[in-house]
């Protein structure tokens, strides 16, 4: 049997899952660990400990992550490496739909997956829904290719991976429910793909033997997965209570408000959004039936996303995949290059180009002016004279040159710009970049400079102890999983208060005095941060959109030492 060759096909998806990995590997462990990733990872730290803790609804990340925590230690990488892992495994799922949407629109796809900012946000999230995402996902992709084995384990991952996956299956049953009543009105039209291949054939039958394979490796995985080879049968009932926690946010209000995840759309998917509305409205002209389902889906997860009171941000991803799917197909339409003059269309690509940064450029430079002073009115002026130049620009070709130059022009010159943005969000998503930035896709409160403090905590346990982590650690009235997270490896008690004749080595509290038997130094550090929304004026959200930067609000904890514990009371000399 000869090996396949390796094609560029398959080069050009390697770089595609390089760049998912950089993206989502690249610091992964540098950022501590939130309220929101510390108190799964501690749920995942105690399992492997050997602890019965109370298990909360995402028992594939807690016991996949705690067999890393028992193997190798607990570590703020490897309390994320499984959603990083996962997000990098999305994809893969475009190589299964080559066949149906054509192989240029699939690889269109792929980069689109692995750059993101919406998905390499979840990937960075311990104990996010991104599991869950690409577990459903592959679901169905491991399905179409006739994987049954594959599909049945897919399956039992995104079951395993919290309330986000019962949010997509209801996205999708009402997708199909719709197409299923209103789509037998619209005769299909067979379309040619842009790589000459046709749209692929209905779904096919489910056949019983193919299905119990399905079901005999879905439940397989939950039973060994979900109870952790029967380590931690918890987890077996915190798959149901999932379900019950989905159901239980139709009822039940969440803090996030609506305008965040309306606000991610156009601050963050410009490229999906705008591309992703074209492909829809092709797909109705041509009466396309992939594309007709796509944007139904799409709409239907984006107006859940919006509707479900105990909605997230996280929420909007599963309206994004339709979105980048329509786009990918949408671009396809636009690799018609054969016979075209190759320098028409590097002018005009410049061309749009120059004036896309050009614009960017000049809205940046209104974040450093007062909105209502002329010179900001200005700016603003002459970034609308940009747009409606390169639309002036663009006529003017398709009737000077040729249309075809226009139109090739304008798509791949707009294509690369917005591809620059999506990588920049990305980034800042990512937390790669510096200085930190304030996004949408993580909950909040954020963690603050918790490094710092460890950090003394350790040098004053090292100088009296000789190593670190070997004092005692009192913490009165602060409930932060991040804080004890960062203690993990110290002995932590949590009270609600001290007796005054206590004398505990260090303390951690909010209150800037302590009254105790013993004399005690402190420093306050920031332990968490969140924006300031409800104060942002119009020139903060203009430069919250160019530099992701807005005021922030702190809550700040106190770290005591006793001081006969401080280098001074033992008569060593202050660095």
């Amino acid at each position: 049997m000869k090996n396949r060759p390796i094609t560029l096909e398959h080069a050009l998806y390697a770089l595609a899952l390089a760049l998912a990995i950089g993206l989502r590997f690249l610091h992964l462990g540098a950022l501590p660990l939130s309220d929101f990733e510390a108190e799964w990872a501690l749920q995942a730290l105690r399992v492997a400990q050997g602890l019965k803790p109370a298990l909360g609804t995402n028992p594939a990340y807690v016991h996949l992550t705690a067999i890393f925590f028992y193997v190798f230690g607990a570590t703020n990488f490897l309390a994320r490496f499984w959603p990083a892992l996962a997000g990098s495994a999305l994809v893969f799922a475009p190589w299964f739909l080559r066949s149906r949407f054509g192989r240029i629109p699939a690889l269109v796809l792929a980069f689109g997956l692995a750059l993101d900012p919406g998905l390499v946000a979840m990937s960075h999230l311990a104990g996010g829904p991104i599991l869950a995402i690409t577990g459903l996902v592959l679901t169905g992709m491991m399905w179409l290719d006739g994987r049954r084995a594959a599909a049945g384990l897919c399956a039992g991952l995104a079951l395993l991976s919290g309330p986000s996956v019962w949010f997509g299956l209801l996205g999708l049953a009402l997708a199909w429910a719709f197409t299923s009543v209103f789509g037998r009105r619209i005769p299909a039209q067979a379309e040619e793909k842009a790589d000459g291949e046709e749209a692929g054939a209905g779904p096919e039958p489910i056949r019983w033997k193919e299905l119990q394979g399905a079901l005999t490796w879905g439940l397989g995985t939950l039973l060994v997965v979900g109870s952790l080879f029967i380590l931690s049968p918890k987890g077996l009932s915190a798959f149901v209570m999932s379900f019950v926690e989905s159901l239980r946010g139709w009822w039940t209000l969440s803090d996030v408000p609506l305008w965040r995840p309306l606000l991610a759309l156009p601050a963050y998917e410009i490229l999906p959004l705008g591309f992703g509305i074209a492909g829809a409205v092709r797909g109705i002209l041509k009466r396309d039936t992939d594309s007709i389902r796509l944007g139904v889906w799409a709409l239907v997860a984006l107006v859940l996303a919006l509707i479900y009171p105990g909605k997230q941000t996280s929420d909007l991803i599963w309206a994004l995949l339709p979105l980048w799917a329509l786009a990918a197909i949408e671009l396809g339409h636009h690799f018609d290059f054969e016979g075209r003059n190759r320098w028409e269309l590097a002018g005009v690509m410049t061309l749009v180009v120059t004036l896309l940064v050009f614009g960017w450029l000049d809205l940046a430079g209104v974040t450093t002016m007062d909105l209502g002073t002329e010179p900001a009115r200005m700016r603003l002026y002459l970034l609308i004279a940009v747009v409606l130049l390169i639309g002036l620009s663009l006529l003017l070709v398709g009737a000077g040159w040729s249309a075809n130059a226009a139109r090739l022009g304008g798509v791949w010159g707009g294509v690369f710009a917005l591809t620059a943005f999506t990588l920049a969000m990305s980034t800042g998503a990512a937390g790669v970049r510096e200085p930190l930035t304030v996004e949408l896709w993580q909950p909040e409160p954020r963690t603050g400079r918790v490094d710092v403090m460890l950090k003394v905590a350790n040098q004053i346990s090292d100088l009296n102890a000789g190593y670190t982590g070997q004092l005692s650690l009192t913490v009165i009235g602060v409930d932060s999983p991040a804080l004890h997270w960062l203690f993990r490896d110290w002995q932590v008690q949590d009270v609600s208060a001290l007796v005054p004749d206590a004398t505990p080595e260090m303390v951690i509290s909010s209150v800037d005095q302590l009254s105790l038997a013993a004399d005690y130094r402190g420093e306050a550090l920031p332990l968490s941060e969140v924006a300031d929304w409800s104060h942002a004026t119009p020139s903060n959200w203009l430069k919250w959109f160019v530099y992701r930067q807005m005021p922030i609000l702190r809550e700040d904890v106190i770290l005591w030492v006793r001081s006969d514990l401080m280098l001074d009371s033992q008569g060593l000399p202050t660095p």
